[in-house]
């Protein structure tokens, strides 16, 4: 399999050398990524990846290679189901057609059908179409393929088509000093900005020194405030589920955010935008801030920057109870339009390809409710976000 994924980056045109492979095997030889997906695709993309350029292609060949090869999490926390239920015995994956023959039930149904089972089922079950288990067709449970269903019991995600998450997921949050990449990030966001002179005379006023000693005969300076860029920005960051994969463009515009605005207040979320967020992902169910009270507490002149991949279930924004992760009480999109009206000057980052966004149903609908203004997480797509937000 390794020798098939070294000739597989080659025909992707990923410029890895035979010693490049050489290393990543020693590595694992020596158990270097604790034989877990995760710590191996980060080990082996240090080893094998020289130039960002290249950073798409290794992906998208790592997972075609690996495609399948997942962990399982040590037990389920959310409720009291079984673990000999959800042991992994065997993955299923559906043809697009055999997908197409399977009906979806809609969020109410479903969510009905699930508390059904909870009450009628008895004993593990593997590879059916109607229980909770693993590797079937069932819309409950484990590793098996449904277009449309209920994950429990699943380390992660693999065809995004979950509309409810049964597991207790941890999160982790962004780091503010990871060092950033491309500096054109950066310089694409100064395009944001309204200088002003606040706080304590600290700058020497040269200009005015220069007239005061002149009028007053003896040296007499002056100071002034510093300049700074006077934007007030909101920034709010999806994590976890699908947005592992980004976390490495979504932290590099973390950082260059908090060194180009000094007013600066950020709040993770999950998905969509719902009735809280939270500052801490480490205690996110304990420590959360009410999205109304944002609303109140931060006027309409402050500037509001959305990042995620807007790839989720349509319940997810219109159905009151659509979050994967709780009963939400209202809908998204309810909370989205609040948020667009209380502060206009609002955009959304996609750090999704642009050419991908016409597949996903949510990323229209998202884009469609911040009036078009969803813009790449590219240096080009930034520039555009940050003159979006300054008229």
């Amino acid at each position: 399999m390794f020798l098939n994924f070294f000739a597989e980056l080659r025909k992707a045109q990923v410029p890895v050398t035979p010693r490049e492979y050489l290393d990543l095997i020693r590595a694992l030889d020596h158990d270097v990524p604790e034989q877990t997906i995760e710590d191996f695709y980060r080990l082996s993309r240090a080893l094998l990846v020289k130039d960002e350029r290249h950073l798409d292609a290794f992906d998208v060949t790592f997972a075609a290679v690996f495609k399948g090869i997942l962990t399982m999490s040590a037990a389920v926390e959310a409720q009291p189901i079984p673990e000999e239920w959800l042991r992994k015995m065997i993955e299923r994956y559906l043809s697009p057609d055999e997908r197409a023959e399977i009906q979806k039930l809609g969020f109410e149904k479903l969510m009905e059908t699930l508390r059904q089972r909870l009450a009628e089922q008895k004993g593990r079950h593997q590879g059916g179409s109607k229980w909770i288990g693993t590797g079937g067709k069932s819309p409950f449970g484990a590793y098996g393929d449904h277009p449309e269903g209920v994950r429990i019991g699943q380390d992660k995600g693999r065809r995004g088509s979950a509309i409810k998450v049964w597991d207790k997921r941890e999160f982790k949050d962004f780091a503010g000093d990871e060092e950033l990449g491309p500096r054109n990030i950066r310089v694409a966001l100064r395009r944001l900005r309204r200088f002003a002179r606040e706080g304590a005379e600290e700058e020497l006023d040269l200009d005015g020194t220069i007239r005061s000693t002149a009028d007053k005969g003896y040296i007499d300076v002056k100071l002034r405030p510093e300049r700074r860029n006077a934007v007030k920005v909101l920034l709010f960051l999806d994590v976890g589920g699908s947005m592992d994969w980004h976390v490495e463009a979504a932290e590099a515009l973390f950082s260059a955010a908090r060194l180009q605005f000094k007013r600066l207040e950020h709040y993770y979320f999950h998905n969509c935008l719902y009735e809280s967020v939270w500052r801490n992902n480490r205690r996110r169910f304990e420590e959360r801030t009410s999205t109304a009270e944002l609303i109140n507490s931060f006027g309409r002149d402050h500037r509001v920057i959305f990042v995620g991949d807007a790839a989720m279930s349509p319940y997810e924004i219109v159905s009151p109870g659509g979050s994967v992760e709780h009963m939400n009480p209202e809908s998204g999109e309810t909370w989205i339009r609040r948020v667009t009206n209380a502060w206009p000057r609002s955009v959304w980052i996609n750090p999704t390809p642009p050419e991908q966004w016409r597949y996903s149903q949510s990323t229209q609908m998202l884009s469609s409710l911040f009036g078009g203004r969803m813009f790449g997480l590219t240096p080009d797509g930034i520039e555009q976000a940050m003159r979006a937000l300054t008229h």
